[in-house]
């Protein structure tokens, strides 16, 4: 018997093909929007209903939004494919405005309203803050990653307004091998050319990919709760710790640091938020909700992902 129809955007990437999967496997019906539904169905298979979207409205899909429990929303364009020009920073921005005006515009329109959205956003919003301890009590920071993120948030919050349950989920670094941040460290490492970033002194707050999944479908579950809640593991680690760790891991050296002044001539302003600059960010609304991470301390998540047990 089924758990319900949970319709997903931003499930051709890393994050949302794992979620997708692991939905079905726990006997959700998922529905995922795509703009490409031969890609989908290859991803996919017989696991998903393929819905084809404009990316913009609900059009194509409006039926599903009226039989769906839920709508996971983790649309928007890879913040960390190429340099932020101003054309680049502009597709970022819409691509995710663009998929929230679209569930929103389908919520209003549905005969019978999904009971739960959750919506994508990244622990960015808080901004460069160096050693401070942040939560999420913790008020936004500057740059364009924190008004992104601020931006992403308020796509969707007029479904509370419409009776809906939303959850904002503000994402670490997702560490799994088959996509995300680690694979980019990885190569060097195996080249015996590892090393920190920059000073290595910024705060990097990260998440295993198994607890992410886990978390989003134990707030999915969890009626009771609604609001933002920091997807991080419970203990953030300093660049240079990062490095070190995985260099154990891997057994390999971790000598040589990038340097700074190299990072922002080759990525610029993208450097500056997103490689030389982090967050210390701690779970602090999950834990009091109860759940308990699979993976809550570096080492450990690495070995696992990287099958050196």
């Amino acid at each position: 018997m089924s758990r319900g129809l949970v319709i997903i955007s931003g499930a051709t990437g890393f994050i949302g093909s794992a979620l997708c999967r692991g939905l079905a496997e726990g006997g959700y019906d998922v529905a995922i929007l795509t703009r490409n539904r031969d890609k989908a169905r290859e991803l996919f298979g017989d696991s998903a209903i393929a819905a084809e979207w404009d990316g913009k409205t609900s059009q194509g899909w409006l039926e599903l939004a009226a039989q769906a429990d839920a709508v996971i929303n983790l649309a928007g364009e890879n913040i960390g494919a190429g340099r932020w020009t101003k054309k680049r920073k502009q597709r970022i921005v819409h691509s995710r405005l663009n998929a929230g005006n679209a569930i929103i515009e389908a919520v209003q329109r549905a005969s019978v309203k999904p009971k739960t959205i959750i919506q994508a956003s990244a622990v960015g919003f808080y901004g460069p803050r160096e050693d401070e301890y942040l939560d999420e009590f913790s008020p936004a920071g500057d740059g364009f990653l924190a008004g992104l993120a601020r931006q992403w948030e308020s796509s969707t919050r007029q479904a509370e307004e419409l009776g809906v349950r939303r959850i904002v989920t503000r994402s670490g670094l997702v560490l799994g091998k088959g996509g995300g941040v680690l694979p980019k460290f990885l190569t060097p490492f195996r080249f015996f050319l590892g090393g920190p970033l920059g000073s290595g002194k910024q705060w990097l707050s990260w998440i295993h990919w198994k607890d992410e999944i886990a978390v989003i479908r134990f707030l999915l579950e969890r009626d009771d709760l609604n609001g933002v809640f920091n997807l991080v593991a419970p203990h953030p680690v300093t660049m240079k710790e990062f490095s070190r760790t995985l260099g154990c891991v891997m057994k390999r050296p971790s000598w040589f640091p990038v340097p700074a002044l190299l990072l922002r001539v080759l990525f610029g302003e993208m450097a500056r938020e997103t490689l030389l600059s982090g967050q210390r960010v701690l779970p602090s609304a999950l834990l009091k909700a109860g759940y308990k991470f699979q993976y809550p301390k570096i080492e450990p998540a690495l070995r696992e992902i990287l099958g050196a047990g």
